[in-house]
């Protein structure tokens, strides 16, 4: 899940859970309170809607006692002169947080509650007849007075006019009312936090987790530590860039190893120069030395000595240019001139060359073009030349029969040439072949100088041919011989739409 998806969903649900869940538990609360309350005051009907009136709850909590004050004056006016009478009935309504006043003509005969806290309701009373109010509403008093007042009005037995009020203040709320809305503004507030909490812990975890294991890996990779994985936990943000993470960690893996090896090979490079250097350098120094102390003392030896120094400087100097070229080709310094050449033409060259080279060696060479006229390359001319004398003098260099015998075919195989080599030397052993491109290889494993060579003339050649887009690899059978295959892409002219 992305993360913009995450804080959506955060949004979305930290504005409805808490309305939900508030909602529901103000339900539950106020049914709680209800019942206590209809318990309390003997009241029923009450609805959680009327909780949010506490006038209408407190007018409703007296509806009992006013009935009953009604019906006492009805059938015994005469009580309203009873003080025990009314005290009984005060103790009662100071249950329901209320209380008595009997007014008699124009005189207040019973107060229920303290003279001062009714003071303002006595100065705002309504006269004889001037109130119309029942047991489920009254007359509100506003004002120092802020009270609730239910007007009975009857004859006294002597004819007086009397009025009896039932008197709520309304300026204190129902203990359970008041209850409740703590109740419900705690609750509110806990569902608040906690659905805040619970969101804050979900995105924590979702985004934490993730950079956690990228700091770790970070550190790891600061620490040249990069044997590890870091897999993705989801595909999001955070997702991705773990998997960009960890593909620069199988790049400075991959560069490290890369590293590693070029150190190994430059190493080997240096202990190959210093073994194929060596042997022709002991033998100059050898053999100067025999002309200087006189030992070749003919002038034929001296010309043999001679020839023989000459021989080895040679064979220095190749050494020596085949790694300068390796180098430049290694580090594409060597400015390829790329035309578009005549495959039988070329070929037909370098068959008339290598003719000349082999017969003065006493090889056999054969020549098989394949190819139909007109067929053209894109390539080096100096570079191709160069990888078929190069594998040409690798076949001369381990022709081990009496009698060896080279040959040059070239082929059309649909969008490509293809060039074969093949002689009848010694071969190469099928556990050496996959290896015979990698720079610095030799088959043999003593490194015998008289086979000269640096190791590296396959690997110039692979390097040269995929550098023009081809593919070479070999195929050979030990005392049978050794076949080289590459191929060229053929150059085809894009017609133009005029």
């Amino acid at each position: 899940m992305k993360l913009k998806t995450r804080l959506m969903i955060a949004f979305f649900t930290i504005l409805l859970i808490p309305i939900i869940l508030s909602a529901m538990v103000i339900m539950v609360l106020g049914r709680y309170q209800i019942g206590a309350i209809e318990k309390t005051y003997g009241i029923s009907g009450t609805t959680v809607e009327s909780l949010s009136n506490p006038v209408r709850v407190m007018a409703r909590a007296t509806e009992k006692s006013y009935h009953e004050l009604e019906k006492m004056i009805s059938e015994s006016p005469e009580k309203m002169e009873d003080a025990t009478c009314l005290d009984e009935f005060n103790q009662r309504l100071a249950e329901q947080k209320a209380y008595l006043l009997v007014r008699k003509e124009d005189t207040i005969t019973y107060i229920g509650t303290a003279s001062g806290e009714a003071g303002y309701v006595i100065r705002q009373l309504p006269d004889y007849r001037d109130s119309d109010t029942t047991s489920e509403n009254g007359m509100y008093l506003g004002g120092e007075a802020q009270s609730l007042v239910k007007q009975i009005d009857f004859k006294y037995p002597g004819g007086q006019e009397g009025s009896a009020f039932i008197v709520t203040n309304v300026s204190d709320v129902i203990p359970e009312v008041e209850d409740f809305f703590v109740d419900m503004l705690f609750c509110v507030v806990f569902v608040l936090v906690l659905t805040a909490f619970g969101l804050i812990f979900w995105i924590y975890r979702s985004v934490m987790g993730p950079i956690g294991k990228m700091q770790t890996a970070a550190r790891n990779m600061k620490e040249g530590n990069l044997d590890f994985e870091l897999r993705p936990e989801a595909d999001d943000e955070l997702g991705q860039l773990s998997m960009s993470l960890e593909d620069m960690r199988k790049r400075l893996k991959d560069n490290a190893e890369e590293k590693l090896a070029f150190d190994r090979e430059s190493k080997e490079l240096i202990s190959n120069i210093s073994h194929d250097l060596k042997t022709p350098v002991t033998t100059i120094k050898g053999y100067a030395e025999g002309i200087m102390d006189g030992v070749a003392d003919t002038p034929e030896k001296v010309e043999k000595y001679v020839r023989t120094i000459y021989n080895k400087a040679n064979e220095m100097d190749l050494l020596i240019n085949e790694l300068t070229l390796y180098s430049k080709i290694d580090t594409n310094r060597i400015p390829y001139n790329f035309s578009i050449l005549s495959v039988n033409d070329y070929f037909n060259d370098c068959s008339e060359e290598l003719s000349l080279e082999l017969e003065s060696k006493h090889i056999e060479f054969g020549y098989f073009n394949y190819v139909d006229a007109g067929v053209r390359v894109i390539a080096d001319a100096e570079q191709i030349r160069r990888v078929i004398h190069n594998i040409i003098n690798n076949s001369v260099k381990y022709m081990d029969k009496h009698k060896g015998k080279i040959n040059l075919r070239v082929k059309d195989v649909g969008d490509f040439v293809q060039v074969e080599l093949e002689d009848n030397g010694r071969g190469i052993a099928s556990k050496d072949l996959p290896n015979i491109f990698d720079r610095f290889y030799r088959t043999d494993a003593s490194r015998n100088s008289s086979k000269g060579g640096s190791g590296i003339g396959l690997s110039i050649v692979k390097k040269i041919i995929e550098e023009h887009g081809g593919k070479i690899w070999a195929t050979s059978r030990e005392n049978t011989g050794t076949t080289m295959y590459f191929v060229l892409r053929k150059y085809q002219e894009v017609p133009v739409n005029e």
